[in-house]
């Protein structure tokens, strides 16, 4: 009710000059904010987003969502070959030669020792 009011501008009758412009401007605020089916607008402008995009953009999002499902299917990369595989394996060697032979997968565990902060510096 109060919205149909705002836009029909009957809230701002006898208010000074400044307030006037004030609910001027509440009177171009779409009532669509105030409507208690704001979250069915904002669900359809998202189910046709992927409709407005011209074709090529369609296409190249589909197929990245398809590729998505089938590397996931696979298990990994999608069209690898030996060579692929072998190069892999010998880079993953290559880094545990480098950070001390740990699982590369794993987050490293950090120990730092805890301050005395009870002795003073003697100079």
């Amino acid at each position: 009710m109060a919205t149909s009011f705002l836009r029909m501008g009957r809230i701002c009758c006898g208010l000074k000059p400044f307030q006037v412009s004030v609910c001027a401007s509440w009177n171009r605020i779409p009532a669509v904010g105030y409507s208690t089916k704001f979250g069915d607008a904002q669900r359809a402008l998202r189910k046709t987003h992927i409709t407005r995009l011209d074709p090529v953009q369609r296409l190249f999002l589909e197929k990245i969502r398809e590729y998505g499902t089938l590397s996931q299917a696979a298990g990994g990369a999608m069209e690898t070959g030996p060579e692929f595989q072998r190069r892999l394996a010998e880079e993953e060697a290559k880094l545990q030669r480098l950070y001390g032979g740990r699982d590369l997968t794993e987050f490293p565990e950090f120990n730092f020792a805890e301050p005395n902060l009870n002795e003073f510096p003697t100079k």
